[in-house]
């Protein structure tokens, strides 16, 4: 089939992210050409006041070296601006007439620095701050002159005059607002930062209008004069008073501009064949220039260029993070505040330290953090999601950490984690390595990090502090969702809810099925994806849908514990924790004879049997004569018991027996994530049931039921549900809990998170509330429990063939 021809005009972050993500959906529809007005490669603009500083150099901000367009047979002009676009032809035309034809068109012409329309803006020596030649300017003039003027003073302006103070010049910021960076603090936060940059040698004119650029006596700029008579020296001006969307071309060309290059939700312009992304782009009325939000036009734009046409773009919300000579400032949402919101409040200036927090409707809707942002990633959760604070209020201001709210783990963990620490302990990955490569090579994105650093790419559990690292280092540039917001993987743009749910309306039961009728990108799904949907396949339809164990995990596939040097670990299950002579005689005697180097009590009470050869795990699952533990997969693992009221002279109910009942009502099921019971019996809590997905205590009228707990990387204590009576109801609370999380819970997502992005209050309608859906909940449960069998009996009793357990390439 004959490629089509897709052209870029520009080569800028936007532009070249689009064609990364086209390649991902389809990488062999187009013959591409790229123009490029730099003479440089596709390089990270963000990274050029490093570059300034002298921290960095060039070659150390590409992000697309001249092999990577060679790797993907895109054809680059560099140095050759566009001109012309023949919309009638589908050609585009550059300066030195090279022309290119198209059957689609992606203008990523990106913005122009705005120069202030004043006598001398054309004098040698004024510059704005924009690209690499504006950069190159202001290192050859720190070199030759001494005195710099920086007019504006956001983000940009401080980059620039940070960057020349390093360069050992003398730098005065002008700037017409009264305060610094007014778009991203309010003026208390400000004050403290020109304070903290004025001790550094930086000087600062506020609310003061340019009226001229005066010549010295060589013909270059000498001296900046504003309205009001005053004049400070300036052998270098630079302008870095914002940047105009730069649509020239897109509107000489006819294509419908209205102060930016317009488009609809698709990244279509009024010509259908036209696409635009970037800081060139007019969305409902509205032009970007933060990272994050560009990139996600990227994304949408590759999706119709490859012809899915399922995506659109929905802006979201915003946050800054920078950091200025060393000070770390954040912002995000509405930090200003106002009649109707509420301002919370810390200011310590001699610790250098100030938080403001805006309240509105019992929802967090603006922060702004001067000198300590350790929070800012988690305030910025708050915002984008919409949680509400009631519960967290008394605290809030205090962080993560104190608020007991935790379905974003990690915050401060990551912003305390020496360099050296490991992060990943699946590929030895620490804190250092993932910084550097975000640094380094420009990432914005965990899957950026999986690929350069292998850091979350094995069993995932260390994605949420990979991702908390990511937002540290880039902040609001970190292209970050809720797992509620992400697609399942690269095969498709569908979100985990909607996977269920068109599962669920389609009658799906196989994966072929599911490939299929969803227009998966990869006719055989991928590593990601397969797992997640076949959960999926066999929660919603049990009995019906086809349990295929190539898209399981190898732990579920063998039905043991992989461990590092390649052996296994057993662990049989032991009802309630509760053993006998003979079971432990089995275990001693299989121990012996395979030879297994350790046997271990686990911290649910239980018996390991680490370093188990793979051939000899059907021998001894057949020896051993007990039901599998499940300490391998995504599923019901143990129920951890006290004595209670059988030995111990403390405890009010049973709950050895509770354990051993609650444990067997449960075999076979298969979760979202693993998931683990204890049952006390009595308030002393000696079964440690408050860090359970469910723990049960014990109390003298009955049970107390709480739900959510979390034992791993960070303890997450679990909440109070319900207090029941009777035995039969501890097991069917449970029980429809436990169906409830596995009908709506996305694949890999703990109790614990499911339960903070629902809400308490709507498990407790579910299920406390309504008896019928409870007892809904928990038949459909027993009903899916029913086709489950011990799956080491199943494997040993049909006769498993012995290549099945030998090695697998993994």
């Amino acid at each position: 089939m004959k490629k089509l021809k897709l052209v870029m005009v520009g080569n800028g972050m936007a532009g070249v992210r689009t064609l990364e993500e086209l390649f991902k959906l389809t990488p062999d529809t187009y013959d591409i050409t790229v123009f490029g007005a730099e003479p440089h490669p596709n390089y990270n603009r963000i990274m050029l006041s490093p570059v300034l500083t002298g921290e960095q150099t060039l070659p150390e901000i590409i992000l697309n070296d001249l092999d990577w367009y060679a790797e993907h047979g895109i054809t680059l002009h560099l140095s050759r601006a566009v001109t012309e676009i023949d919309r009638v032809r589908r050609v585009v035309r550059a300066a030195d007439g090279t022309e290119a034809a198209y059957d689609r068109l992606l203008l990523a012409t990106g913005s122009s620095p705005f120069m202030l329309p004043v006598p001398g803006k054309d004098l040698p020596g004024v510059v704005s701050f924009r690209d690499v030649a504006d950069v190159e300017a202001m290192i050859a003039a720190a070199a030759n002159h001494k005195h710099a003027v920086v007019i504006g003073g956001g983000l940009l302006g401080l980059e620039a005059a940070n960057g020349l103070l390093a360069r050992g010049m003398d730098v005065t910021v002008v700037h017409l607002a009264p305060w610094l960076l007014e778009r991203q603090m309010d003026e208390t936060a400000a004050r403290l930062l020109q304070q903290s940059l004025e001790a550094k040698g930086l000087k600062f004119l506020l609310q003061k209008q340019t009226a001229e650029l005066v010549a010295g006596e060589s013909g270059r700029v000498g001296a900046v004069r504003f309205k009001d008579g005053d004049e400070v020296p300036a052998e270098l001006v630079v302008m870095a008073v914002g940047i105009r969307p730069n649509y020239s071309l897109a509107e000489q060309s006819g294509i419908y501009c209205n102060r930016g290059v317009v488009v609809n939700d698709f990244m279509q312009t009024f010509d259908p064949r036209v696409y635009a992304v970037g800081e060139c782009v007019s969305h409902r009325g509205v032009s970007y220039g933060l990272v994050a939000p560009l990139f996600d036009q990227a994304k949408v734009a590759a999706n119709h260029l490859a012809q899915f046409g399922i995506a659109h773009y929905v802006p979201a919300a915003t946050s800054t993070k920078l950091k200025v000579t060393g000070i770390d400032v954040f912002s995000a949402g509405d930090f200003m505040g106002g009649d109707g919101f509420e301002a919370i409040t810390l200011s310590d200036p001699v610790g250098g330290i100030y938080k403001k927090l805006i309240i509105k409707d019992d929802r967090l809707v603006g922060a702004c953090l001067y000198g300590d942002t350790t929070d800012g990633g988690w305030y910025f959760r708050l915002i984008r999601e919409g949680h509400g604070i009631h519960e967290m209020r008394e605290q809030l201001m205090l962080g993560e950490g104190t608020t007991g709210d935790t379905g974003h783990a990690g915050q401060n963990r990551a912003m305390s984690m020496p360099d050296d620490a490991e992060v990943c302990g699946c590929n030895g990955v620490c804190k250092g390595s993932i910084v550097k490569a975000i640094q380094e090579k420009g990432l914005f994105t965990v899957d950026d990090i999986k690929k350069h650093t292998k850091a979350g790419s094995s069993c995932g559990s260390c994605v949420g502090l990979v991702e908390q690292i990511l937002i540290n280092t880039v902040g609001g540039a970190a292209d970050v969702k809720p797992k509620s917001e992400k697609a399942v993987c690269g095969c498709s743009d569908m979100t985990h809810g909607q996977l269920r749910q068109a599962i669920r309306d389609k009658h799906l039961v196989t994966l072929a099925d599911t490939f299929r009728e969803l227009a998966w990108r990869s006719p055989d799904g991928c590593a990601s994806c397969r797992p997640a949907i076949n959960y999926y396949l066999i929660s919603t339809w049990p009995g019906e849908a086809h349990d295929d164990p190539q898209s399981r995990f190898i732990n579920e596939r063998v039905h043991a514990n992989i461990q590092k040097d390649g052996t296994y670990s057993v662990i049989p299950r032991m009802w309630g924790g509760v053993t006998n002579p003979a079971e432990l005689r089995r275990i001693a005697d299989v121990a012996d004879k395979y030879a297994i180097p350790m046997v271990k009590v686990t911290g649910g009470q239980r018996i390991d049997l680490l370093g188990v050869k793979k051939e000899d795990l059907p021998a001894v699952w057949k020896e051993l004569d007990m039901p599998s533990g499940h300490a391998y997969g995504k599923s019901i693992r143990t129920v951890k018991t006290c004595v209670g009221s059988e030995f111990c002279r403390f405890g009010t109910q049973n709950s050895t027996q509770m354990g051993i009942d609650l444990e067997k009502d449960l075999f076979g099921m298969w979760s979202p994530a693993k998931v683990k019971l204890a049952v006390s019996g009595c308030p002393r809590n000696c079964a440690e049931a408050g860090i359970k997905d469910i723990g049960v205590i014990g109390v003298d009228s009955g049970w107390e039921l709480y739900i959510g707990g979390n034992g791993g990387i960070k303890t997450e204590v679990a909440e109070f549900f319900c207090k029941v009576k009777t035995h039969d109801e501890v097991l069917e609370y449970s029980g429809a809990f436990l169906q409830l999380y596995r009908e709506e819970a996305f694949y890999l997502e703990r109790t614990v998170h499911y339960l903070q992005r629902v809400g308490m209050e709507y498990i407790k309608q579910r299920v406390l509330a309504d008896e019928v859906g409870r007892n809904e909940l928990y038949a459909r449960l027993k009903f899916a429990l029913s086709f489950e069998q011990d799956p080491w009996a199943e494997r040993y009793e049909k006769g498993v063939a012995q290549h099945e357990f030998e090695a697998l390439a993994l």
